[in-house]
């Protein structure tokens, strides 16, 4: 039998709202929209489905401040994870968005609508005390602080939303199941404890063993449920995962184990979202959860340290044990013995005997270099999948990201470049200018506008990248968080090509303007253009290039040789 439901009712949305599903499409073609952010899909998905049972919406002030002081709803429900809709004062403006205003909010990929919001509230928040209270710093190094400092927007608009339709997926549609149709998938198999595995890396051996003697323990059988949704910047993308995936649950005894993917946003909180993760598990049917050393966690922050200790996540969701009503499963780290070929608890094994191991580490360096991988690490056919879709470094994508003023040399020298790597040979090479269609192509525009196009060009040259691509883009991008934007993206949505080298083409301003024949910058500082980079629009300086370069103390064959270098050297020409 299925574990309760959190808030013992599973709220499914798109279930209890399917009556009326055609009213709302009607209406929601006469109201103000909201197109989401993949965060903001993710997280309304799992509002939608039940997965955030028993919340029916985005989080309110009164909800936010509780969850973020005491890890509860103002009802006192267990929450750890504040779930917010963050808007801008200018869709705030456009939507005049008050108390009982009904919104609708929008697929980001087909602009389908999903839902209709009814607000209760707008509200402002303080950023750093969620970064400390949730995250357990206001380091920028946390992935999730990085993003509310520079891509959550400045209010959360609160409400609970009724559903038109779930988004749509393309992708392994076979093993995407919502929290009642897993649950009807264990009642059909008679499975009564289900040990649950949470993922975001490809698995191996090692994983293998530990979720089977985990079942075995807890005579169960085992939902391996890794997320498809937001993971952590880098990480192996979800089409290879979900490859390695299969491959892997041919390995386990016949009728054990079962593949199922979660589309959620992590926010690597470490303890909280052990929790977080535990209540989901247990909205999906789940009667037990693995709970892993360092569980979420970001790895290390600004001092080079852990942000969280090895076992907090699991010290936190053992407090809470009775009344999540879900059995944690100590993660066991496993390690692989030569002398009787076989995976064993660190626990277990006496101190002269020897061990092997391949640290994720080590594993992306043989992937990337095409190192051998022993099959006592892994699977022949998990490590083709792997090197499929990892090919040795100089088959991989690369994105040259140049940002600089106007007439900085930027365009000659992205132009050079597209000759120099298509002299060297072995990708498609591709050029990106200031915007991906000509009628943006102005340089007066407002800042919003300039955003906005480069969000498209960081969609395009992520594809291109992914592709095995060189990709060159030399937009002005004056503002440090389009280009954090544009970097954020590159890493986390080109596989193998997330390859991004931020150059600054530094050439000073006089310089720029001194030498501009088309007199650009005298019609700015004359007042016939607006919105002009350098003159009333301020150029933020980047704060990590990977190179700094100027034009006007160094020839364009001289500053494109240094990034050729600096691609060498990184082993991709």
């Amino acid at each position: 039998m299925a574990n309760t439901p959190h808030g013992g009712v599973l709220k499914d949305l798109v279930a209890r709202d399917e009556h009326i599903s055609e009213h709302l499409k009607a209406e929601a073609a006469t109201l103000g929209d909201l197109t989401l952010t993949e965060r903001q899909l993710c997280d309304l998905e799992l509002i939608l489905n039940g997965g955030f049972s028993p919340l029916e919406g985005f989080m309110n002030e009164c909800d936010y401040n509780s969850v973020i002081d005491t890890l509860r709803l103002s009802d006192g429900t267990l929450f750890p994870v504040p779930i917010t809709l963050d808007i801008s004062s200018g869709d705030i403006k456009r939507l005049g968005l008050s108390p009982t205003a009904r919104i609708v909010l929008r697929d980001p990929r087909d602009d389908e609508a999903l839902a209709i919001l009814t607000v209760e509230d707008v509200y402002t928040y303080d950023r750093v005390k969620e970064a400390i209270q949730v995250f357990g710093a206001d380091d920028p190094a946390h992935p999730s602080v990085a993003y509310l400092r520079n891509r959550a927007k400045e209010y959360y608009v609160g409400g609970k939303v009724q559903a038109i339709q779930a988004p749509a997926h393309f992708d392994y549609v076979a093993f995407r199941y919502t929290p009642a149709e897993l649950r009807a998938h264990f009642k059909k198999l008679s499975w009564r404890r289900v040990v649950a595995f949470q993922t975001r890396n490809p698995m191996h051996r090692a994983h293998r063993e530990l979720t089977v003697r985990a079942a075995r323990q807890q005579q169960a059988n085992v939902l391996i449920h890794p997320v498809v949704g937001l993971t952590k910047p880098g990480d192996v993308d979800h089409y290879t995962r979900v490859r390695v995936y299969q491959a892997i649950m041919a390995k386990y005894p016949n009728g054990m184990a079962h593949l199922a993917l979660l589309p959620l946003a992590m926010r690597m909180a470490g303890p909280r979202e052990a929790l977080w993760h535990a209540i989901i598990r247990k909205n999906f049917g789940a009667t037990h959860f693995i709970v892993g050393r360092d569980h979420a966690g970001p790895g290390k922050n600004s001092q080079g340290r852990d942000f969280y200790g090895p076992y907090d996540a699991q010290e936190l969701v053992e407090r809470f044990k009775d009344e999540l009503q879900i059995k944690m499963v100590p993660f066991q780290q496993m390690t692989y013995v030569p002398a009787t070929d076989e995976y064993m608890p660190v626990d277990e094994i006496l101190a002269d005997v020897q061990t092997l191991d391949i640290s994720g580490t080590e594993l992306r360096r043989r992937l990337k270099t095409g190192v051998a991988i022993p099959d006592w690490f892994s699977y022949e056919d998990v490590v083709e999948k792997l090197r499929e879709s990892y090919p040795p470094r100089n088959k991989q994508g690369f994105v040259l990201f140049l940002t600089g003023l106007y007439n900085s040399g930027k365009d000659a020298i992205a132009k050079a470049l597209q000759v120099a790597l298509n002299e060297q040979g072995g990708r498609s090479v591709s050029l990106l200018g200031e915007s991906i269609d000509d009628s943006s192509q102005k340089l007066d525009l407002t800042l919003d506008a300039r955003h906005e196009n480069l969000q498209k060009i960081a969609f395009v040259a992520s594809e291109l990248a992914r592709a095995g691509a060189a990709v060159i883009a030399a937009p002005t991008s004056p503002e440090e968080r389009s280009r954090t934007f544009v970097k954020d993206k590159i890493v986390s949505s080109s596989g193998a090509g997330g390859n991004f080298f931020l150059i600054h083409v530094a050439t000073p301003l006089a310089h720029c303007e001194g030498t501009d024949r088309r007199g650009l910058y005298a019609r700015a500082r004359s007042g016939a253009t607006s919105g002009f980079v350098g003159v009333d629009v301020k150029y933020e300086i980047p704060k990590q290039a990977d190179l700094v370069v100027d034009a006007s103390v160094q020839s364009i064959p001289a500053i494109v040789h240094s990034i050729i270098l600096l691609l060498e050297t990184s082993s991709l020409i």
